[in-house]
């Protein structure tokens, strides 16, 4: 198969609608329009047609853009909002399950509807309750005040009630009787209801009891339980020697008052059985009943008791909804200064192709936004800095096309002919380089929780939108304006002079010394902050972070704490002032925060503190987010040595990876020596500044490979100098741009994102310097131990077919 014909398809499957489909979107309808647009996809890139190729680009363009503001629209109710937007506190717990207990997939989940039959009793809308890994659960539960807060944290915690009660006999027609006001509750007795979900899920009542108000028998007299079938479903129940005696008491009862013997799970009927052949002795019985399949399990998991121990919640996270909306102003203001900057740039330079950019980026804006609504992802705040970073991401294969069409222009290429090479040309670049990016964005993904997953997901979906605008979208409007003869030439900028040869690799030994006397600072400096490098989600502890009607001093603070003799209360608590408030930030040992907030509110009403967000991570968490961020910058690492070296040679992997490890060490090295600490979000903008490192590094290797490739004259060094050169107007282009955008992230982003604009703005600088100066000195060093000329017999790898 073609390979631009098979790239098509991947993108095609990548961008195809597919379900869960937006709401009132008939899915059919959804599948079939998702199946056209791949056809299409493979048809674009299959013809050579120019005229085909351009109607089939326009109604590619249409469609797509038409879909995703379908899907979009209305906003309010198809962008769904993280917990950091819109406010909500998340809760991790961890079943503790006592030695030799069972924790199997059922247990799990039985788990996890005792938990969410909790939530419900705050009556909030749309809680997020799941199963993280083998023993925990994610609970996400929006719009929770202080108050509600403590509730739904002891809630969580509670031991869950498992007891059995007799039904009081003739219970219906008592029921019906105190519905009706003409007969009161009986003493020692209250109503109870059983719930069950309907066909379409929604809560229904199915079942109403009269029952004892104390429990007969309790549920830790339940030793065993297991769903069974022989003509129908039913479970079975073990019980130890003193339930064993209970329960034979309890059975007689039931069947010589001919009624039920009740199931309740925290205060809610599960079932209530009759027992129909006498009393139950031997400690083994078996209930049945009309169950399928499902709710015998369910009964099963029940009877377990899954919860019968505390639960511990080991990672909370709260933000009120008034520090939600402000990081939303914040983003928004963040985004549409960015790409204000970043626009003006490029229309001042490339003019009449930098509308046509333009052009393709607002569709690529519409695209993510459509994408991601249609397949429901989550909007987080570290998501919009996602945004954000692909705006200047999205630039960067414009770029590319355009200064490959100065190239074609000024070697006297007629425009028609010159644009059709650019894109050619560039496409093999413009594909290396975004997969790279991928392979760190798709183990960002996979390793990473909550927050860093939304931004992995938002630059996932923006590189892919960012590559079709591009090659697809862009080229068809030139396409149609060369055909309707709106352009006969295109006039650019010129950054640096073409004629003009700076001699990079004569004074490689220089650039290595001086990124290794920055390393080793960067390192010495990182050794000696110690254990203060590392924030709470690494080491343990509380977040505080609290608003306050005037300014308050850290001294003031300090002074007011000091009768809790808190050890270790970390004084990186500052004011910043931010949608016209003060915001406070403390940081102390796991468990304090709440006494910490209480007595700032006790000793210092004057400040009129209130809690807007508090973080708590248990030391055991905080060391596996520590192991699984060095797994996946390890994962990241490799992928992208096996992908470098299959598409170029070892080598070229070595000098990817050395300037890798380069930009990553003198990132985090100056952002501790800063005085920032290393956060989960700085493990997503360090695997960023990776991904963008190896992007910057790519577009060079591509140069230096098409050079080996065609034959020119020269040494191996003499080749890499000048693609170094080549490449330069484009290096310096795409990071300025990118920086503009990060640098609004910086000024108007927050301080929540903050930390992570300037990690960025460290390694967009530090990423630039070693594409040019490390990189390629590398490549030529290692190849050298083998010879050094093998080099151009060894990168025989074709370059991705053009599209």
């Amino acid at each position: 198969m073609n390979p631009t014909i098979l790239f098509g398809r991947l993108l095609a499957a990548a961008v195809a609608p597919a379900p869960p489909a937006p709401q009132g979107m008939n899915p059919i309808f959804t599948f079939c329009f998702g199946l056209l647009l791949l056809v299409l996809f493979g048809w674009y890139f299959a013809t050579e047609t120019g005229r085909r190729k351009r109607m089939l680009g326009t109604v590619l363009t249409v469609l797509m853009v038409a879909f995703c503001i379908q899907s979009v629209y209305p906003p309010d109710q198809k962008v769904h909002l993280g917990l950091d937007l819109q406010g909500g506190t998340s809760f991790l717990i961890r079943l503790d399950i006592p030695p030799g207990g069972i924790l199997d997939k059922d247990t799990v989940s039985q788990a996890v509807e005792v938990i969410r039959k909790r939530v419900d009793q705050f009556g909030v809308s749309e809680p997020v309750i799941t199963p993280e890994g083998k023993d925990r659960i994610l609970v996400q539960i929006p719009g929770l005040d202080e108050q509600k807060i403590k509730e739904a944290r002891e809630q969580l915690q509670k031991v869950a009630q498992l007891e059995f009660r007799l039904v009081r006999p003739g219970s219906a027609q008592l029921i019906k009787q105190i519905d009706a006001g003409t007969q009161p509750i009986p003493p020692g007795y209250e109503i109870k209801e059983e719930h069950q979900p309907d066909a379409k899920g929604n809560d229904m009542v199915v079942g109403r009891y009269l029952v004892k108000r104390t429990a007969d028998m309790s549920g830790e007299h339940v030793t065993r339980a297991n769903a069974f079938f022989t003509t129908q479903y039913g479970v079975s129940l073990t019980l130890d020697a003193v339930g064993t005696q209970q329960f034979a008491e309890l059975t007689k009862q039931a069947y010589d008052q001919q009624t039920e013997l009740a199931i309740l799970l925290d205060g809610t009927v599960v079932c209530a059985p009759g027992v129909h052949e006498g009393a139950i002795y031997g400690g083994v019985a078996q209930i049945t009943g009309n169950f399928d399949e499902t709710q015998a399990r369910n009964l099963s998991s029940v009877l377990q008791n899954p919860l019968r121990t505390p639960v511990h919640i080991e990672e909370e996270r709260s933000v009120s909804s008034t520090l939600g909306k402000d990081s939303i102003w914040s983003g928004i203001y963040a985004g549409l200064g960015g790409l204000a900057l970043v626009l003006l740039f490029v229309i001042a330079y490339y003019q009449f192709a930098g509308l046509v950019a333009v052009l393709g980026l607002v569709v690529n804006i519409i695209l993510l936004f459509g994408i991601m609504c249609m397949f429901n992802f989550v909007l987080t705040l570290p998501g919009i800095a996602g945004i954000i970073l692909t705006i200047g991401l999205a630039v960067d294969a414009n770029v590319l096309i355009y200064e490959r069409l100065r190239e074609e222009m000024a070697a006297g290429k007629a425009l028609g002919a010159a644009i059709d090479a650019a894109y050619n040309k560039a496409f093999t670049v413009i594909f290396d380089a975004n997969a790279t990016t991928l392979i760190t964005a798709a183990i960002l993904f996979w390793l990473s929780s909550g927050p860093v997953k939304g931004f992995a997901v938002t630059l996932t979906v923006g590189i892919i939108a960012s590559v079709f605008s591009a090659m697809v979208v862009t080229r068809t409007v030139f396409s149609w304006a060369m055909e309707a003869g709106w352009i006969k030439r295109i006039t650019m900028l010129h950054l640096i002079n073409p004629g003009k040869q700076i001699d990079f690799m004569g004074r490689r030994r220089l650039w290595i010394a001086i990124s290794l006397t920055v390393i080793a600072v960067s390192m010495v400096g990182f050794g000696l902050r110690g254990a203060e490098n590392f924030g709470i989600d690494f080491r343990g502890g509380d977040l505080l972070t609290l608003d306050s009607a005037q300014a308050v001093s850290e001294a003031d603070v300090r002074g007011a704490l000091a009768p809790l003799k808190i050890e270790e209360v970390i004084q990186k608590s500052h004011s910043t002032t931010e949608a016209g408030k003060d915001y406070l930030t403390i940081r102390s040992p796991a468990g304090t925060g709440t006494k910490i907030a209480e007595l700032l509110k006790e000793t210092m009403p004057q400040a009129g503190f209130r809690v807007v967000g508090q973080d708590t991570v248990g030391s055991v968490v905080g060391k596996e987010l520590a192991q699984s961020s060095l797994w996946a910058f390890g994962l990241a690492v490799l992928g992208i040595i096996i992908y470098v070296t299959f598409r170029f040679e070892f080598s070229f992997a070595v000098g990817a990876i050395v300037a890798l490890l380069h930009d990553v060490i003198i990132t985090v090295g100056v952002f501790a020596i800063c005085g920032h600490e290393l956060s989960l979000i700085m493990v997503g903008a360090i695997l960023t500044i990776a991904g963008y490192s190896i992007n910057d590094t790519i577009v060079v290797y591509d140069r230096i490979r098409e050079g080996l490739h065609s034959g020119r004259r020269g040494s191996i060094q003499e080749i890499m100098n000048a693609s170094i050169n080549e490449t330069l107007s484009r290096t310096l282009l795409t990071s300025g741009c990118t920086l503009l955008s990060v640098l609004a992230l910086f000024l108007f982003g927050g301080a929540v994102l903050r930390d992570f604009a300037f990690a960025i703005l460290i390694g967009v600088v530090v990423g630039t310097y070693s594409s040019i100066f490390i990189a390629s000195p590398i490549v030529l060093w290692w190849s050298s131990r083998k010879g050094g000329a093998s080099l151009r017999s060894e990168v025989k790898r074709s370059p991705v077919a053009a599209v």
